[in-house]
């Protein structure tokens, strides 16, 4: 799997509530969460996704602090600017924020985190790509954007691309599937699937646990797969044995009747 022509693992771990919630952030636990990230690169899941809003930027500190000593060039990280700095000046300043607080040299993909319907697309952008030529982030992209906020993003850069679209996307909201999905592949836009287990919920699926059987798999081992077949999910674990979970996951291919299986659920 590759985006912006960098190698990344076909999983990735997302990381919101690490640290804190919603601009809040919540020191109490950093140690875990750090060791929990770290786990995570040693088992295999080397794209790790933030944002600026988780925890205030302290879920970014976090990250920052977990990949000190590893070769920065195996690891793929994402953040994400929040919906209220697209002004171009405040992309420009969130950007850098980030970048200190990930500790790190570059940004590998930066995402408009939501649609700002007030700020024209084209202004963003344009910050987003003067990033790019100050080796700031190295490719951008958006999050929860729909085939028109797409066509639109993709309309307004000059000089880079659009190279991927953060979603929501599991076996049990497969929305995506029907015009957004088709879009992003038509347009070499990688799809990165956010909520991917639907909160757990997936483990109480029968087919899915019917399915695992087969595969001596877990229902969330399935439920991966799926997602993988049209997408990078990323899911957040904290705990060495649902990490190991989902690193178990990676190599997993369902055949074609099982994946049309659990698309017609």
């Amino acid at each position: 799997m590759y985006i912006c022509d960098k190698k990344v693992s076909p999983i990735g771990l997302g990381t919101w509530r690490m640290g804190g919630g919603y601009w809040q952030p919540d020191y109490s636990n950093d140690t875990l969460y750090i060791n929990a990230i770290r786990y995570a690169i040693d088992s295999g899941l080397t794209l790790i996704d933030t944002a600026e809003m988780y925890g205030g930027g302290h879920t970014e500190e976090l990250v920052g602090k977990a990949i000190q000593g590893y070769d920065r060039e195996e690891l793929f990280i994402i953040t994400k600017v929040w919906n209220n700095h697209l002004h171009y000046d405040d992309v420009i300043k969130s950007a850098k924020a980030s970048l200190s607080r990930l500790n790190s040299k570059y940004i590998d993909l930066y995402l408009i985190h939501w649609p700002n319907p007030n700020v024209p697309i084209k202004e963003t952008l344009s910050a987003m790509e003067t990033l790019i030529d100050d080796g700031i982030v190295r490719c951008i992209g958006v999050s929860n954007f729909n085939v028109n906020e797409l066509e639109e993003a993709i309309y307004a850069v000059k000089k880079y691309e659009i190279s991927a679209n953060e979603i929501e996307y599991s076996v049990l909201n497969r929305n995506a599937e029907r015009n957004t999905i088709p879009y992003c592949e038509k347009n070499n836009i990688k799809v990165i699937a956010y909520t991917p287990l639907g909160k757990g919920r997936v483990n109480e699926i029968p087919l899915l646990k019917e399915i695992g059987k087969k595969y001596g798999k877990t229902p969330v081992q399935i439920a991966l797969a799926y997602v993988t077949r049209r997408a990078i999910p990323i899911p957040k674990a904290v705990k060495k044995e649902h990490i190991d979970e989902i690193v178990g996951a990676l190599d997993l291919v369902l055949t074609d009747e099982d994946y049309e299986r659990i698309r017609r659920m």
